[in-house]
């Protein structure tokens, strides 16, 4: 039997500031956003969900280089179909994970912070898994591998497979790693590396890149939240 067309977006409940308390992050907006959007086109119900229910939204991601156009009017407009689920979205807790065929991490820099604990969004991903479907992160979304294991196996489910997700390098060029390691965060590449995955990314920090291996499919960072859910989708209909 194939899994049920409905996937579920996990959101950040967490939030903090960067740049020595000048801004803050939380949910970074598109990359939630634009798999919502590829993911609805392509006939899926989907459902928002958080660790606690709630959401900060992150200050970069509301700025014009990243938000504009057609999604910073879905944004604006709190009665649109996105922001209403966003904003009345259940506790991962109430959520039952064996409804969905496809999990998809979106995150922001506070994903770094409440993912790697959040059981009850870790345990639909586990359940979308261990059912067959499809597991997909887009930039610190890995964070919410450290605790997500194949059933059948007992290892984490990126043990021994290819892995993208926001780079160390990418961090240092905005400068905030000292801020990153006050939260004791762990990077994307050492998640991977810890795990036993194959961390890969594109030359550009900032290019569109997206890894697919398997069920498994993950982006690099918030150019890639559209073109990762597309393959998503693909691989989604191959199941």
């Amino acid at each position: 039997m194939s899994p049920a067309r409905k996937a579920l977006i996990s959101i950040t409940s967490a939030q903090a500031t960067l740049f020595q308390g000048k801004e803050t992050t939380g949910l970074f907006i598109s990359e939630a956003l634009h798999p919502y959007n590829v993911l609805v086109a392509a006939g899926f119900e989907v459902d928002l969900a958080s660790e606690t229910g709630t959401y900060t939204a992150d200050w970069l991601s509301q700025q014009p280089d990243f938000l504009n156009g057609e999604d910073l009017k879905t944004w604006a407009d709190t009665s649109s179909d996105f922001r209403k689920k966003l904003d009345n979205m259940p506790k991962a807790a109430d959520v039952d994970g064996s409804q969905y065929g496809v999990f998809y991490a979106s995150a922001g820099h506070a994903a770094l912070i409440d993912y790697p604990r959040a059981t009850s969004l870790q345990a639909i991903a586990e359940q979308v898994w261990a059912n067959g479907g499809v597991v997909a992160s887009v930039c610190h979304g890995p964070a919410i591998f450290t605790n997500i294991l194949d059933r059948g196996t007992g290892e984490p489910i990126i043990k021994g497979r290819r892995i993208t997700g926001f780079t160390t390098e990418a961090e240092d060029t905005m400068g905030i790693m000292t801020d990153l390691r006050s939260w004791n965060a762990e990077m994307v590449e050492e998640l991977a590396m810890r795990l036993g995955a194959k961390y890969e990314r594109s030359s550009g920090i900032w290019d569109d890149f997206h890894v697919i291996d398997g069920r498994l499919v993950t982006g690099q960072n918030p150019a890639s939240a559209a073109s990762t859910a597309r393959a998503v989708v693909d691989v989604f209909e191959s199941l």
